[in-house]
C-alpha cells in the first residue's frame, strides 16, 4: 500500500465462477431478458443499406427556353379560382383513466398483475388486458400480494397487486409490509368506493392512504382525472429513486371509467442510480486494505443490483470473506471458500463470532434488521464499519454511526472498487496472512453448519436429513422459497445456494409466504422448478393457492413440515419456563389429500428413506406436488427438543 491509496491485488482467481454468475444475472421472463436495467430498453442499431455511388454524369450545355406569352386575362382567371379545402382534422379519441394507468404501468415495467377481482376496478382489468399485462387470479389477496412481491424480487421489475376497497386492501396489507421489509419494488392499486359516496361510511369504505398506505414507501388517493398524470409521475419517481419498495394507489371505482377528451401520453420511466462519490470508494478500500480481519456483510441491495459477480471479484482481489444477511443466502456462492454463512436465526455460532471479530465491517446493501444484527448488537459500539446502500442508515436509533456512509447502487460501488484495485498493488504478505485466517474460518463454519448428523430413528422425518437430500438432488437453478417458522432453521443452516436469485424469504416474518412465492417463481421461470418450504401452520393459511398453481401449471413442489402446532410460538413458551403451552396446539390436516382435491399431486412421507424417491418423482411431475412430511412433535427448533411430547 502506498501513501496515495492506490491499491490492487493480482487478478481474481475465480474467473470461471464470475462468468457463470454474470450469465445468471440475465434472467428471462417469457421472452424478455431481465437484468439490472430491466426497465430500460436496449439501444437498437439499424444498419443502413449500402447506397451505390452514381457514375459522374456529363453536364449538358445550358439550354435557353423562351416562354410562350400568356394572356393577362388567363392569369387573372387562375388567380380567382378558389383553393381546394383542407382535409378535416381527425376527431380526438377519448382515453379512459384506466387506460392511461394501464399504459403507464406497462411503461414502468409491469408485465404481470395478481388479484382477486373486485367490482371496484373492472375498468382497470380490461385496460390491463388491452395493454398486454398478464393478469393472474388468486384465491386470496394475501396470495396475490405475496406473488407480486416474489416476482419483484426475482426480476427487479415491479409487479402489480390489486385489491378491492377495504376488504381486499386489508388482505393485501401483509404483502405490502413484506415488500417494504424486503426492499422489493411493487405497485399496489386498491379500488375505492365511488367519489359520490366518500365520507359516508359507504360499503367497504376506509381511508386507504391513512391505513394501509402507511405501510408503503409512498401512497396517494386519486380524486380527479386531471390529477392522474401528475400522480403517475410521482409514483414513477418513487419507484425509481432510493431504496426499492411498494407504492400504493387508491382509485375510486367511478374514476377508472372517467375519460380525457383526447389520448395523452403517460409519463416516461427512466430508472436512475445516485451519482457515485469515487473518493468515498477509495476511503472504503483503504479501510479494507488496512484491516487485519475485515469482513463484508452482503444483503438484498447486492441482489437487487444483480451484483453478485462483482462482489465475488472484490472479495477475491482483497481476500475478504463474506457473510450473507438474514434470508439472503444466495447473495454469494455458498461453496466459495470466502463464504462464511448467513447471519440471523439458526445461523451457526461461528457467524456471529466472526462478525464480532471483524476490525472493519463493510455492510453492502443490507438494512441491518433485527435478525441480521443479532438484536442490534452488530455492528458493536466501537466497531469500525461502513455502509453502502441506496439509503444508508446513518442515524438509526440504537445503531452506532458508520465510519463511512456511501449512498450508492451496490453494483456501481463494486465496479468502481474493482476498477481502482486493478491500478495498484496490495502487499503479498497481507494477502497470505488473510488466506490463513480465512481457511480457518471456513473450516469452522463448515463444521458448525452440518445438519442431520446425529442418530435418529423417528418417528417421522429428520428435518436436517430432508435438507441434506435437497442439497444433493436439486439443480443449481431451482428456486427455493421459505415460510416463517422454526422448521426453516435446518435450511437456514444447512441448505447451500450457488447462484443469485434462487432463494425467496420474507424478512417480515410473514406466515403463508412460501407457496404463493413459489407459484410466482413458477410462472416467472416456467422451465425451472420452485420448492416451497413451510410448516403446517403457515402452509394452511394460503393452501387454497394450490388451485392457482394447478391452473397456472406452475412446477411447484411444496414440502410441509407438520408437527401439528405453531412450533415457533411453543418454543418461545418453553423459554418462558412457566410450563404453560397455551393456544399453540393444532389438529391434524391431511395435506396430501388437500393437494389432490385441488388437482395437484399429494404424497405423505413418514420416514427419511421415503423422501428422496418421492422428491425425484415430484420433480418429474409436470404440475404441482405437495410432500406432507410427518415430524416428531418434540422438535421445536434446530437446537431445541422437548424431553417428551406434550
Amino acid at each position: 500500500m502506498v501513501d496515495d491509496g492506490t491499491l490492487t491485488k493480482p487478478q481474481a482467481s475465480g474467473s470461471g465462477l464470475i462468468e457463470e454468475l454474470e450469465a445468471e444475472t440475465d434472467m428471462t421472463i417469457g421472452h424478455e431478458p431481465v437484468g439490472e436495467t430491466a426497465l430500460v430498453a436496449e439501444p437498437v442499431t439499424l444498419e443502413a443499406e449500402p447506397v451505390a455511388v452514381a457514375e459522374p454524369v456529363a453536364v449538358a450545355e445550358p439550354v435557353t427556353l423562351e416562354a410562350e406569352p400568356v394572356a393577362v386575362a388567363e392569369l387573372a382567371a387562375e388567380a380567382a379560382t378558389p383553393a381546394e379545402p383542407a382535409a378535416p382534422a381527425e376527431p380526438a379519441v377519448p382515453m379512459s383513466v384506466a387506460t392511461l394507468i394501464a399504459r403507464a404501468l406497462r411503461g414502468f415495467g409491469v408485465r404481470m398483475a395478481f388479484t382477486v377481482p373486485g367490482e371496484s376496478f373492472l375498468g382497470l382489468l380490461e385496460a390491463l388486458a388491452d395493454e398486454g399485462v398478464r393478469v393472474i387470479t388468486t384465491r386470496h389477496e394475501g396470495g396475490a400480494g405475496f406473488m407480486a412481491e416474489a416476482y419483484g424480487q426475482l426480476t427487479g421489475r415491479p409487479a402489480l397487486a390489486i385489491g378491492t376497497r377495504a376488504v381486499g386492501a386489508a388482505n393485501l396489507a401483509i404483502a405490502v409490509h413484506t415488500a417494504r421489509q424486503n426492499s422489493t419494488p411493487m405497485i399496489v392499486i386498491a379500488g375505492q368506493v365511488a367519489r359520490r359516496h366518500r365520507g359516508r361510511e359507504a360499503f367497504q369504505e376506509v381511508d386507504q392512504v391513512a391505513s394501509f398506505g402507511r405501510l408503503a414507501k409512498w401512497a396517494t388517493e386519486l380524486s380527479d382525472r386531471n390529477a392522474v398524470p401528475a400522480a403517475l409521475d410521482e409514483l414513477s419517481r418513487h419507484l425509481r429513486a432510493g431504496r426499492p419498495g411498494p407504492v400504493y394507489l387508491s382509485v375510486p371505482e367511478d374514476l377508472f371509467d372517467d375519460t380525457f377528451p383526447q389520448s395523452i401520453e403517460p409519463p416516461p420511466f427512466r430508472p436512475r442510480s445516485p451519482d457515485l462519490d469515487t473518493s468515498a470508494v477509495r476511503r472504503v478500500l483503504h479501510h479494507l486494505a488496512a484491516a487485519r480481519r475485515p469482513l463484508i456483510l452482503a444483503g438484498a441491495g447486492v441482489l437487487r443490483a444483480r451484483a453478485t459477480a462483482d462482489l465475488v471479484q472484490l472479495a477475491e482481489m482483497l481476500e475478504v470473506p463474506v457473510v450473507a444477511s438474514w434470508r439472503r443466502p444466495d447473495v454469494f456462492p455458498n461453496e466459495h471458500p470466502l463464504y462464511l454463512g448467513m447471519a440471523g436465526y439458526a445461523s451457526p455460532a461461528t457467524v456471529r463470532e466472526r462478525l464480532r471479530a471483524a476490525d472493519f465491517l463493510l455492510v453492502l446493501g443490507s438494512r441491518l434488521n433485527e435478525p441480521t444484527s443479532y438484536d442490534y448488537s452488530i455492528p458493536a459500539r466501537g466497531q469500525a464499519w461502513a455502509h453502502v446502500d441506496l439509503e444508508p442508515r446513518t442515524n438509526a436509533p440504537g445503531l452506532p454511526a458508520p465510519r463511512l456512509s456511501v449512498t450508492a447502487d451496490t453494483r456501481s460501488f463494486l465496479r468502481s472498487a474493482v476498477e481502482r484495485l486493478r491500478a495498484g498493488a496490495l502487499e503479498a504478505a497481507v494477502i497470505q496472512a488473510r488466506e490463513v485466517l480465512n481457511r480457518e474460518d471456513r473450516a469452522a463454519y463448515e463444521a458448525a453448519s452440518v445438519v442431520g448428523g446425529e442418530p435418529w430413528d423417528g418417528p417421522g422425518v429428520h428435518p436436517g436429513r430432508i435438507v441434506a437430500t435437497l442439497s444433493s438432488v436439486l439443480s443449481a437453478d431451482t428456486v427455493v422459497t421459505t415460510d416463517a417458522g422454526n422448521f426453516g432453521h435446518w435450511a437456514a443452516r444447512g441448505l447451500r445456494f450457488s447462484r443469485p436469485g434462487t432463494f425467496l424469504g420474507p424478512t417480515s416474518g410473514a406466515m403463508g409466504y412460501a407457496l404463493p412465492a413459489a407459484i410466482a417463481a413458477g410462472v416467472t421461470r416456467p422451465n425451472r422448478h420452485a420448492i416451497a418450504l413451510a410448516g403446517d401452520g403457515g402452509f394452511a393459511m394460503l393452501m387454497a393457492e394450490l388451485e392457482t398453481a394447478v391452473r397456472e401449471r406452475a412446477r411447484v413442489v411444496a414440502l410441509v413440515f407438520d408437527n401439528q402446532r405453531y412450533g415457533t410460538i411453543r418454543a418461545h413458551q418453553e423459554k418462558r419456563g412457566n410450563g404453560r403451552p397455551l393456544a399453540t396446539d393444532l389438529g391434524p390436516i391431511d395435506f396430501a389429500a388437500v393437494a389432490r382435491a385441488c388437482g395437484a399431486q399429494g404424497v405423505t412421507i413418514a420416514d427419511d428413506a421415503s423422501f428422496e424417491p418421492a422428491l425425484r418423482d415430484a420433480l418429474a411431475h409436470p404440475g404441482p406436488t405437495v410432500l406432507h412430511l410427518a415430524l416428531d412433535r418434540r422438535w421445536l427448533a434446530i437446537d431445541q427438543v422437548l424431553d417428551a411430547e406434550a
